[in-house]
């Protein structure tokens, strides 16, 4: 099954993952400019009715840029949505997205069949992120578009299964859109993804470290200097499992090798309040952490992936 279109004319086989207060219209601008797909969570727009105003701009400058630059390959942009029961603000925001006819909707923790069906209405896609065959059964049974491997390794809220484990499982019954998120840092992790079965790679962690991202320089120096044994997987901070630097754990006065943990009840992704400030200081990061040396603009990192692509490619004699 061939890809959306929306999906087909990209600079680089890349959607860049949507990052809890790191992604705004900035980086997700710069994002598609580059030819990849930019995305934000709706809930990093605060107060709510700030999410209007991001999504005018990131289309009005693209439509700008698109017009400026009309060979160019402009990527279309994507909107996270947290399907929660602590999300007091998703129907409002879903309304805003379906409004602004947002192109790509990406769901997270449930796929609710009322989303889709709502995003379906103007021809947007809708995307939700997956750790297991059960979670993606369930999301295509209430008609998602395609499915997002969040594998082991990846920043955030992550599974443990191996993408060689997790994305051939999904290829086996599954022939739409697949995407692959854990430790892709690099243009050659990219090719990997698709070696395997992904038709695009899913990254965040490099994009804490750019120029365009929302995040302290004390956070992008310590992505700078940090490798794969310095992140921690944790339930502690958001009663889901997900990936942490270390650094971040120990500066809050916590013990990163003994945690404790906290079941699923803990979750609270409200409009603000402790939880917001826990996900301020305690930073995520992905396994591939360790690729990462610069902090350049999104428009550089994209050029250098796309060269690693490249060479990636003629090291397996890939036309």
């Amino acid at each position: 099954m061939a890809l959306p279109k929306i999906l087909q004319d990209l600079e680089l086989p890349v959607i860049a993952a949507p990052m809890f207060i790191v992604s705004g219209p900035e980086l997700v601008i710069a994002q598609c400019k580059a030819g990849i797909v930019g995305s934000f969570p709706a809930l990093n727009a605060r107060p709510a009715d700030q999410l209007e105003v991001w999504i005018k701009r990131i289309k009005t400058e693209l439509a700008d840029y698109q017009k400026a630059n009309p060979d160019k390959k402009i990527a279309p942009f994507a909107v996270n949505q947290i399907c929660h029961m602590s999300n007091t603000r998703l129907q409002e925001d879903m309304e805003t997205c379906v409004r602004e006819q947002v192109p790509i909707i990406i769901t997270s923790l449930r796929p609710p069949k009322v989303i889709i069906d709502a995003v379906h209405s103007y021809g947007g896609i809708v995307l939700h992120d997956v750790i297991n065959i059960r979670h993606t059964k369930k999301a295509l049974s209430e008609g998602a578009d395609g499915i997002i491997a969040v594998c082991a390794g990846a920043g955030g809220h992550a599974g443990l299964l191996s993408p060689y484990a997790l994305v051939p499982e999904i290829r086996a019954f599954h022939d739409g859109p697949l995407m692959c998120s854990g430790s892709i840092s690099t243009g050659g992790s990219i090719l990997g993804a698709q070696a395997i079965g992904a038709d695009l790679a899913y990254m965040g962690t490099r994009f804490f470290a750019c120029k365009e991202a929302n995040a302290p320089e004390a956070y992008k120096q310590m992505i700078i200097d940090s490798a794969g044994q310095d992140v921690v997987y944790s339930s502690l901070f958001t009663g889901i499992h997900g990936n942490y630097l270390k650094g971040s754990v120990s500066a809050a006065g916590l013990d990163p090798e003994n945690l404790p943990s906290a079941d699923k009840t803990a979750m609270n992704f409200g409009s603000g309040g402790s939880d917001a400030k826990a996900w301020k200081d305690i930073w995520g990061s992905g396994q591939g952490v360790g690729s990462i040396h610069n902090a350049p603009s999104v428009a550089d990192i994209v050029a250098e992936l796309k060269s690693e692509y490249e060479e990636a490619k003629q090291r397996l004699c890939i036309g």
